[in-house]
């Protein structure tokens, strides 16, 4: 990423099952690169490429104390390594995609029961260096669901976060959407929810079809900029849905970097 953009990051995501070990290696070179780390914690199981068990590990049986001893472990070593991490545990449960969803089957309170108890877990033994990072999705258009439904509530979360993606017209049903559009309410729902917690946006991203990629970027970058209580955000950069990367084209990651040195984010 510095070598596109210029400027190293200074948060990197990962993402990990519930039958993951704690990435420690990971978090040591996370730290020698001068960043933070973001451990997106995910209650299935992947079986490698698109394959996931999505009934592995259900939210209720974790609310329930079922799956402890594979807490504890995290836990334990985490504490052990001491470093500062983030975890986004069981992220965008207000969409339509992952089994700690309606649509899945979790309701809310499920939902919220279930990061209660691993919260609750990780306190109970002294886990300073952990924080929590709640990032819902931005709302699905059509669905009634307030932000505030899934909120697992103040005292459980340390950073509000929201993931958001301008798919232009790379999918049948989808258009150009501006990041104040794409962003705005959730920003709003989530002051409303904990005013005094910061926002980090945890996924962004934009295609390349359907408009400009390198003006989407310019005008994220000093949206965001003047946003208040928004701290930063992370570039989800992989070719997947669509094509994500800042290195899609030379001219998206000159955007970036340009951006960020017109913000002082240098």
């Amino acid at each position: 990423m510095t070598g596109s953009v210029g400027i190293a990051p200074s948060v990197l995501l990962s993402f990990h099952d519930f039958e993951a070990a704690p990435p420690l290696a990971e978090l040591d070179a996370v730290a020698a690169a001068g960043a933070i780390p973001v451990l997106t914690w995910e209650p299935w199981a992947h079986r490698g490429g698109d394959d996931y068990d999505r009934g592995a590990f259900p939210m209720g049986a974790i609310a329930a104390g079922v799956y402890d001893d594979y807490l504890y472990r995290w836990v334990d070593e985490l504490v052990a390594h001491g470093s500062t991490v983030y975890l986004r545990f069981a992220h965008e449960p207000n969409g339509t995609w992952y089994p700690w969803s309606p649509t899945g089957g979790t309701p809310p309170e499920t939902y919220i029961s279930a990061w209660r108890h691993v919260h609750d877990l990780f306190f109970s033994k002294g886990a300073t260096n952990v924080k929590w990072l709640w990032a819902p999705n931005v709302p699905v258009a059509g669905e009634a669901d307030s932000l505030a439904a899934w909120f697992p509530g103040s005292e459980y979360v340390d950073v509000l976060g929201v993931d958001g993606y301008n798919w232009g017209t790379s999918v049948a049903g989808q258009g150009w959407v501006s990041p104040s559009a794409l962003f705005a309410s959730s920003f709003e729902q989530l002051r409303t929810v904990a005013p005094e917690i910061p926002v980090l946006v945890s996924e962004v991203g934009t295609a390349e079809q359907g408009g400009s990629k390198d003006a989407w970027i310019t005008e994220l970058v000093a949206y965001l900029d003047d946003e208040p209580g928004v701290i930063g955000f992370v570039w989800f950069d992989h070719d997947k849905e669509a094509d994500w990367r800042l290195t899609s084209s030379e001219s998206a990651s000159a955007a970036m970097g340009r951006a960020l040195r017109e913000a002082g984010l240098s």
